[in-house]
């Protein structure tokens, strides 16, 4: 029996917090899971390594045992579940987290009756596993596959949805109210999403996740933000970009163009005389609010679009020839 590198395995350090552990591990239980590669037995057999490495590595607890291990692995197998010191009680059930199939809005938590569902009643995990983890765990599938429970307490699992929201709603600030069904009971939360979230964000609901068992916390809800494109403006970080309409007399002589802002102000840019299509103007403060930071916003840059009139008047035809004669004297002249 080989050893098993976890870190290697989510292709992450010795030294990685939980948080980069996790993330390594949603990001590789979506590429492989099975809903994504049906009928792909290479990344069922890779799935089955992540969740097993994750299972380790994303409890505190086995974490600490088996970086314990370390290059004494082998006086653990010689000495198995009995010897001194060695306590697979506190090895019990697991918490996997995946990424749901191409119809899912966001991933949940996976019990283990889903993965006997996926996989059949063979034990997802490697003999290594088993050997310094299986103790108790392995009474604990017992019983859960008899039941369809686990006995005692268990903590609700975080539950993750996807929420699209407008540009104007994440820069002002927004509370959406959502229905949650499950097992048959339905109700309402009213979420508060701070203005400044950024796309990918995720916020965090304390307890509204699945209900725990046996008196257990319930779980967490975490909504992903996706920001939905915007007629008129881009945004980049912090900063907003818009484009703004400018009269060709007004880019040659000088003036003012107004630009629209989500501020609900009607902001005035001063144009200066020879001002070049597709030159950049930045007004600062008018772009998107930091997060957490309500009186720091980013900057707005307008992109100028000098229009060129459509139609002439008699009158305006006359005053274009008369410019058009006196850059050919001044070009003559020059020369």
């Amino acid at each position: 029996m080989d050893f098993k590198d976890y870190y290697s395995t989510l292709g992450v350090a010795k030294t990685a917090t939980d948080k980069e552990i996790k993330q390594a591990y949603r990001k590789l239980a979506r590429k492989h899971h099975p809903d994504v590669n049906p009928g792909d037995k290479a990344s069922e057999s890779r799935f089955k390594e992540i969740n097993e490495a994750y299972e380790v590595l994303g409890d505190p607890a086995k974490r600490k045992k088996y970086d314990e291990l370390g290059a004494n692995w082998r006086a653990y197998e010689q000495a198995g579940a009995g010897s001194p010191g060695f306590d697979p009680s506190q090895f019990g059930g697991w918490d996997v987290n995946f990424g749901g199939g191409p119809q899912s809005g966001g991933f949940r938590t996976m019990t283990e009756d889903e993965m006997r569902e996926m996989f059949g009643d063979e034990h997802p995990f490697s003999d290594f596993f088993q050997t310094f983890f299986g103790g108790a765990a392995a009474g604990e599938s017992a019983r859960r596959g008899r039941s369809g429970r686990s006995r005692g307490q268990r903590p609700g699992r975080d539950v993750e949805q996807e929420i699209e929201l407008g540009l104007e709603d994440a820069y002002q600030g927004t509370t959406r109210r959502l229905s949650i069904k499950h097992d048959g009971h339905a109700r309402t939360v009213d979420v508060r999403i701070p203005a400044g979230v950024i796309d990918g964000s995720r916020v965090r609901v304390a307890g509204e996740g699945e209900m725990g068992t046996g008196g257990a916390q319930s779980g967490d809800l975490y909504l992903r933000i996706r920001l939905a494109p915007h007629p008129r403006f881009e945004r980049k970080g912090r900063d907003l970009h818009t484009r703004v309409a400018v009269p060709l007399t007004t880019a040659v002589l000088g003036g003012e163009a107004e630009v629209p802002a989500f501020s609900g102000k009607s902001l005035r840019l001063k144009i200066p005389a020879m001002t070049q299509n597709g030159q950049v103007f930045r007004l600062r403060g008018h772009g998107m609010p930091v997060a957490g930071k309500p009186d720091e916003h980013g900057d707005l840059y307008a992109t100028v679009d000098v229009q060129l009139p459509r139609t002439l008047t008699p009158e305006q035809r006359k005053h274009f020839e008369e410019l058009r004669r006196l850059e050919k004297s001044t070009a003559h002249s020059a020369a």
